[in-house]
Formats: structure tokens, sequence, C-alpha cells
């Protein structure tokens, strides 16, 4: 049995815990979907229509505000008394807050940050691919030692639209978690946020972005109306946030946010490797960039070779229209 956990927040379900449903759907083996927190019903009714064995809301009032202690004790008593072979995660901020905590308490191996994997053979374990280097190398991982094995998968490594409904809802089991709130040393403060204008890019279904190649700071106002336009978010590559042009929370790389959305919008963005490891996993990939030789055309699935002083402006004028 592999356990997926999935991530919400007050009822609305993490974008990303489809991706990770989809990774253990490619696992072989009944898949099932666990969702701690308190009064989840709403949002394990709604996992329940994914091609699952079933789906287990685990509740409890300590876990109502998320705290690495609560929810390594919750888990950690379920999947003891479940015994999973697996447990699979997106690799939100969340996760990389409580899983390692989670497998020193299970004493369980943990590969983190994977992009994909490579099915085991004839009982053999999988072997999961991890990035290195900023995205430069990428190292083959097996896991050692008796199960579970966790695993938690990059944002945009599986696509939320591949996964496999049911043809009815799977069972929804509660389960009352058992957590000591004595024993919750955190504090559930405000999610975290770098700025009041923060925003999490990786739940945004389009992105528009820009590079070097907006010249100057004045000139990101034309991204913003092309994003208002296309009623979605403005972010940048690192020269542009470490010029202090656009926030730090808008930064899109391998030192940023990892996004997949449906439509990534590049603006004069050459296409290093330390943004491309950011944004690859996006289902549409559009670059308008007026060097031809730019890498970033080698990842877009449509390429404009032009000035996107020319280009934006009629874009925005042709969505208004």
């Amino acid at each position: 049995m592999i356990f997926v956990i999935a991530e919400q927040t007050n009822g609305a379900l993490n974008r990303a815990s489809w991706e990770a449903v989809v990774a253990a759907q490619q696992f072989g083996g009944p898949v099932t979907v666990v969702v701690p927190g308190s009064a989840v019903s709403e949002t394990a009714a709604e996992l329940a229509a994914a091609d699952v064995a079933g789906v287990i809301a685990l509740e409890d009032a300590a876990l109502g505000a998320y705290t690495a202690d609560g929810f390594v004790a919750a888990l950690a008593a379920l999947i003891t008394a479940e015994k999973p072979t697996h447990v699979v995660l997106a690799h939100t901020y969340q996760t990389r807050d409580f899983a390692p905590k989670l497998a020193v308490r299970l004493q369980a191996p943990l590969a983190a940050d994977c992009v994909g994997f490579k099915p085991g053979s004839n009982g053999d374990a999988h072997t999961y691919v991890r990035l290195m280097f900023q995205g430069k190398v990428s190292a083959d991982v097996v896991l050692d030692g008796e199960g579970p094995h966790i695993v938690t998968f990059q944002i945009g490594a599986f696509r939320v639209e591949a996964v496999k409904k049911g043809s009815a809802p799977a069972a929804v089991r509660q389960v009352a978690a058992t957590v000591d709130a004595a024993e919750i040393r955190q504090k559930p403060e405000a999610p975290f946020r770098e700025a009041k204008q923060a925003v999490d890019l990786s739940q945004a279904a389009r992105i528009v972005s820009v590079g070097r190649g907006i010249k100057d700071q004045e000139h990101i106002e034309l991204a913003r109306q092309l994003a208002d336009a296309l009623g979605a978010e403005l972010a940048a590559s690192r020269p542009i946030c470490d010029a202090g042009w656009l926030p730090m929370e808008r930064q899109v790389g391998s030192s940023g946010q990892t996004v997949a959305p449906k439509l990534y919008l590049a603006l004069g963005i050459s296409g290093a490797i330390q943004h491309v490891v950011g944004m690859k996993g996006a289902k549409t990939i559009v670059a308008i960039n007026k060097d031809e030789e730019a890498p970033i055309f080698e990842i877009a699935d449509y390429g404009i070779v032009g000035d996107i002083f020319e280009i934006v402006p009629a874009m925005v004028e042709a969505l208004k229209a």
C-alpha cells in the first residue's frame, strides 16, 4: 500500500497534492490518500474523485493549525499502524519542514525533492531521480532499509492533468488522530510571508515572467499589464529580483520558487539552467526573445523571436479586444 500525504489549508487543497497522487498512481499498487487536519471531510471527499483505494481523513483539533510536532505525531502513529510501503508527498514548504522529522521518528529512509523515478523490477526498490548542483547534474538514488520509504517530489515533476479518476468516489474513512497537545512545542502563527503582498507562485495557473531583456525597472509595468490582461501572476528571473525591481518572493528558479502553471510566458529571459529548473514543469511555455539563439527556445512550446517592447503591447491590445 502506498500513502499520499495531502496538504490543505483551511479546507483548500494544495494543488501540488494532486501531483503527489499522480506520482503514487504510477508506483504500482493500491494508493491511499491521507488528509491531516481538523474538519477535513470536504477536502477528503474532493480527493476521493481520484482512482485510489481510499481516503483517510486524519482529524484532531490539535491539527487545525499546522505544527511539525502535531503532524509528525499523528502521521507517525497512522503509518506505524497501517504499514504502507511508501509515503509520497509534494515537496512544498510545509513538507520540507516536517518530512525529515517524520523520517527520523519512523527510522525510515527519505529521498527529498525528486523530479522522477524509475520503477524497480523483480522486487527491487524504485530508483529516484534528484537534480544536483542547481540542476546541472541528475543523480539516481536508491533507498536502503525497511519501509516505509518516504519520497517527496518537486512541484511540476508530475502533471495534475494526468491524475486518474475513479469510476466512483473512493471510500472516505474518518480516523481520530492521537496527538497530545502538551507535546506540541511550536506556537502556530500566521503562515510565513516574506512581504505583505507575498504570493505562492506554485499555485498560479498562469505566470508572466520577466528577465534581463526588460532592460529597466520602469518597463516592469508593461509586463504587469500583460499579466493583468491574462489574469496571471507576475514573476521574474533572479537578476530582476536581485536588482530590487520585483520582490524576492516573485523569483522563479533554483534559488526561488518552483512553479508548474498551465501557461508560463517568458519575456526577455535567456533560459539559464538556474531559471529553467524552476519552471520547466509548466504545461505550456511561450518565450519571447530577440536572440534567436537564446536557450529558452530549447524548452519553449512556442517561441517568438522579436522585440518584447513591440510584441507585448500588441498582445495586451489583442487580449483587451
